[in-house]
């Protein structure tokens, strides 16, 4: 089998066959939107609609609140249309072409942001006042019927968070709560600030960033938050919509590329490929990769694989973008649960996790 694979890969690298980056996400470049039927035209509302929320999640709440530059990127917002069905009650799902779109806002000069998307574990202890103190779950327990109130009040706030996560494109999860998670965390830890245990028991759940809320909703009490990303820790105050909010902005411009974006060419090596189906998982990883203009397989050595990468960015966004990617871990790196690595260099080198 290895060395099928070998040849395959000899071929490729002597045609220098290239792989130009393609994006197909639905999950960004579908939006559930109000479907009025009372409106002149609802199908066309719910067109324009939709798109401006596609265009917050993947150039930001800038771009998209600016309706006048909007019209004037996408005059017919229909000719990006590629489906559409109806939704929960009056609502429309409008799917758009996304390489159309990104292609459109590269050409006009704006950010993108693609793929690259960390996903954020939300610690959030709740006050409810009268003694009752809950951490928020993944999923609700069973529950007697005296527990029903909690468990909806608690499923509502869940709900709240996740759906501007939805809306922004943001990969959000909450804790399961299980017992391992019980056995190293408490509400007394997310209440007083004891950052680093959370962090420590977040690790488990393979997240790139960690938002820890502190909320009492029947008090004049402002939400604190914490936000932790990048080897960084920012502190916010406000409702929860507003912050999810600002972790989507402050990622988009960590990771958004502008038109501008300089192209480097990378050195990327990755070793562990002894399989076909590995060597398909990692063509098709660099070709989802937004920030990847082309790659060419240069050679191979046993079970590696050495590659140019054109780049927007260089090699650091290369090397976040395949961190998070989830299928490659770097080699002779030192870095942190959240931190940065050691300095910036052209060559990368990587190892295939599958």
């Amino acid at each position: 089998m290895l060395k099928t694979v070998k040849f395959a890969l000899l071929c490729i690298s002597i045609l220098g066959l290239t792989a130009a980056w393609a994006v197909e996400m639905p999950t960004l470049f579908t939006a559930e939107v109000v479907f009025d039927q009372q409106a002149d035209d609802p199908r066309q509302d719910a067109y324009e609609a939709a798109l401006r929320e596609v265009l917050t999640r993947v150039s930001g709440s800038e771009l998209s609140s600016d309706t006048e530059l909007v019209d004037e990127l996408f005059p017919n917002p229909a000719a990006y249309v590629v489906r559409f069905r109806k939704g929960a009650a009056d609502t429309m799902a409008v799917t758009f072409d996304g390489e159309a779109i990104e292609r459109a806002l590269r050409q006009a000069g704006q950010t993108v942001w693609g793929a690259d998307r960390p996903l954020t574990l939300v610690w959030l202890a709740v006050d409810w006042g009268q003694g009752q103190r809950e951490i928020i779950a993944a999923d609700d327990a069973d529950a007697t019927d005296d527990e029903g109130r909690s468990i909806d009040r608690n499923r509502m706030l869940r709900e709240r968070i996740l759906d501007v996560a939805q809306r922004r494109g943001l990969p959000v999860v909450f804790p399961l709560l299980d017992t391992t998670d019980l056995q190293s965390v408490s509400f007394s830890d997310i209440w007083g600030g004891f950052d680093e245990d959370l962090l420590q028991a977040s690790e488990r759940y393979d997240v790139q960033s960690v938002l820890i809320g502190r909320i009492r909703p029947e008090s004049s009490q402002r939400n604190r938050w914490n936000y932790h990303f990048g080897g960084e820790d920012r502190a916010w105050s406000g409702e929860p919509e507003l912050v999810l909010n600002q972790v989507a902005e402050l990622l988009a411009q960590e990771f958004a590329i502008g038109a501008d974006s300089p192209i480097r060419t990378v050195q990327l090596s990755v070793s562990g490929i002894v399989s076909v189906e590995h060597y398909g998982e990692i063509q098709k990883m660099l070709a989802d990769t937004n920030i990847i203009e082309r790659f060419t397989v240069t050679r191979v050595e046993g079970d590696s694989l050495h590659y140019d990468v054109a780049v927007h960015g260089g090699s650091e966004r290369l090397r976040r973008a395949l961190r998070f990617g989830g299928l490659l871990e770097e080699e002779d790196m030192s870095v942190d649960f959240y931190g940065s690595p050691d300095p910036v260099s052209e060559e990368l080198k990587f190892f295939y996790t599958p």
